[in-house]
């Protein structure tokens, strides 16, 4: 699930950063949260 969360995170960034809006500093925090997600993703492991 936070794999998912990171990916759409990513690529809102990807988007933001390509279609430039100028969201000034808040779009660098939907990176951010990527990152967190996906790492969160690695260190919770598969739960069943």
């Amino acid at each position: 699930m936070f794999l998912v969360i990171g990916l759409i995170l990513v690529v809102l960034w990807i988007l933001g950063v390509v279609l430039k809006w100028t969201a000034g500093f808040a779009i660098h925090l939907l990176l951010l949260f990527a990152i967190i997600s996906i790492i969160a993703h690695f260190l919770t492991g598969k739960r069943s």
